[in-house]
């Protein structure tokens, strides 16, 4: 059975859910390990965490293409990369949305010390000028952060796509390279 796009955005909703939270949960992690104050231990969990997201995604997605194209005999690699995007559409939509309410729900202290440093050192490089253009800046961060974050997600999942579904096929071709149709599964090298 081939799927169509209602399957593939059935299955890209579950799938994109599952990356999204995945994803949410790793950077939650890393904010709150921000807001420890410790320099090391923000700068270890980032990084970790980090790995363990950017590692995670392509597992869990190369994961879920397998289950597609398993589950659907007919599937081809355009189905399959189709099913990608979708997913990486979703769940950047899910990461970006909580990313912009973790931004907006930041204490306001950390807020203020982010906009002091951030003002003193625009206006050392380029005169004070530019102030009320950081306080504008920072009043629309969450919208900014919320587009950046998903435009991010969803080529980064774009070009994740393209490469696992070649991959996947690639390796489904040689499933069973050793048959040579006489139901004798060795080389013949004749």
């Amino acid at each position: 059975m081939k799927p169509d796009s209602k399957t593939l955005w059935n299955e890209a909703g579950k799938t994109g859910l599952v990356l999204g939270l995945f994803s949410s949960v790793c950077l939650a992690l890393k904010k709150g390990a921000a807001l420890t104050g410790s320099t090391f231990l923000v700068q270890a969990a980032a990084i970790i965490l980090w790995a363990v997201e950017f590692f995670g995604c392509i597992l869990l997605m190369k994961k879920y293409m397998l289950n597609l194209r398993d589950k659907y005999d007919e599937a081809d690699i355009q189905d399959v990369y189709r099913f990608g995007k979708r997913v990486a559409l979703l769940s950047g939509l899910i990461l970006a949305s909580v990313d912009t309410v973790l931004i907006m729900n930041m204490p306001q202290e950390t807020v203020a010390s982010v906009v002091n440093d951030l003002t003193s050192t625009v206006s050392q490089q380029f005169g004070s000028g530019f102030e009320s253009q950081v306080g504008e800046f920072v009043d629309k961060l969450p919208v900014y952060t919320f587009f950046g974050q998903w435009i991010y997600c969803f080529l980064y999942g774009n070009l994740l796509s393209a490469i696992l579904s070649r991959y996947i096929f690639t390796q489904n071709y040689f499933q069973n390279g050793g048959d040579n149709g006489d139901g004798n599964d060795i080389v013949d090298n004749q």
